[in-house]
């Protein structure tokens, strides 16, 4: 058997993320993980949430993990992992849902407009698009936890860094979307829950 893939925090996070998708995910339809990464999250929802189908997703570099994962512990409502870099071509396809996990402040500025570009294009009307992570509030970090974690990531790459929720609205309503709801989950961390809504002019 392979050795699975492991994230501690994805292990860690797995139960207050899903206790706020159950709140916000529709009753059925497809939804789209972007970077699922070791597949912990998508097939604990899957297995909690069986009314939707699971659409996981990565780069290239994680797809043999992310794939074992699935085959080894998956269930039935969970697809086939795609190859999905945000800044190239996306699933040809539309989808009622999109969630993703602390992949805003790994990414460069500019990937995160592709991503939400990207996400803009797939979702039907009124579809929503679920954020998960660290996210500064009015310039500002939340927490000193995050502070430090912002440093820690731009040591590592300057185009890293926790991202500003304002920021983000303001790149969400340029593709049709709103913020509808920001979910407050532990270790300073929230659930950013933004809908889809055709006919929002440019910014």
């Amino acid at each position: 058997m392979i050795e699975l893939p492991f994230s501690e925090s994805c292990e860690r996070n797995k139960k207050p993320i899903l206790g706020a998708l159950e709140q916000v995910l529709p009753e059925k339809g497809l939804v789209l993980e972007i970077g699922s990464c070791t597949g912990q999250h998508i097939v604990f929802f899957a297995r909690a949430l069986p009314h939707l189908t699971w659409q996981p997703s990565d780069q290239k570099t994680y797809l043999a993990g992310l794939t074992s994962r699935i085959g080894q512990e998956g269930s039935q409502n969970i697809l086939d992992a795609i190859e999905l870099d945000v800044t190239n071509t996306w699933p040809d396809c539309r989808f009622d849902a999109v969630y993703s996990a602390n992949t805003a402040h790994i990414m460069s500025w500019p990937s995160v407009r592709f991503m939400f570009a990207g996400v803009g294009e797939i979702l039907r009307r009124g579809g929503i698009f679920c954020l998960y992570g660290p996210f500064n509030e009015e310039r500002r970090f939340t927490a000193k936890s995050n502070e430090d974690f912002d440093r820690s990531l731009r040591a590592r790459d300057p185009a890293m860094g926790i991202r500003d929720i304002e920021a983000l609205e303001t790149l969400a309503h340029g593709h049709q979307l709103v913020l509808a709801e920001q979910v407050r989950l532990p270790a300073n961390n929230s659930l950013l829950v933004f809908r889809k809504i055709e006919g929002l002019a440019d910014v």
